[in-house]
């Protein structure tokens, strides 16, 4: 692969220009020189760097965990990622959790609503919300 524009780059990631200036700004991905009169050119390695941020966020990491695993990216500071990760699945195992509680109660109240169906009663749903 060849180097690219920012725009280029942008559009091979699937992302904004101005996400890319961003990422600039939050040093998550480093500007290529300017040549004197010229445009930015970017490597191939700028690429892959900017799919392992937007693969990062999709699992649920921040910037300021995308930031840390990029620091990390030197071989020897697998342990330290590997806590990111576990802080991350507490994280998400905790919302899963909430989650379920929340689907109980959501059941309860849908169950209670289809006994009361016909009947001049409020409605239990809007009842428990208020």
């Amino acid at each position: 692969m060849q180097e690219m524009t920012i725009g280029q780059l942008a559009a091979a990631a699937q992302v904004n220009v101005e996400t890319v200036r961003y990422y600039h700004r939050r040093g998550l991905l480093p500007a290529p020189e300017r040549p004197m009169g010229g445009i930015r050119r970017y490597p191939p390695t700028a690429l892959t760097r900017l799919r392992f941020i937007k693969r990062s966020q999709s699992l649920g990491f921040s910037l300021d965990d995308v930031q840390a695993l990029l620091s990390l990216d030197d071989g020897r500071a697998c342990s330290a990622a590997r806590a990111i990760g576990e802080h991350k699945l507490a994280d998400v195992q905790q919302r899963i959790q909430t989650l379920r509680s929340l689907e109980g109660a959501l059941q309860g109240l849908v169950r209670r609503c289809a006994r009361s169906k016909g009947k001049k009663v409020t409605c239990p749903l809007i009842e428990a919300l208020m």
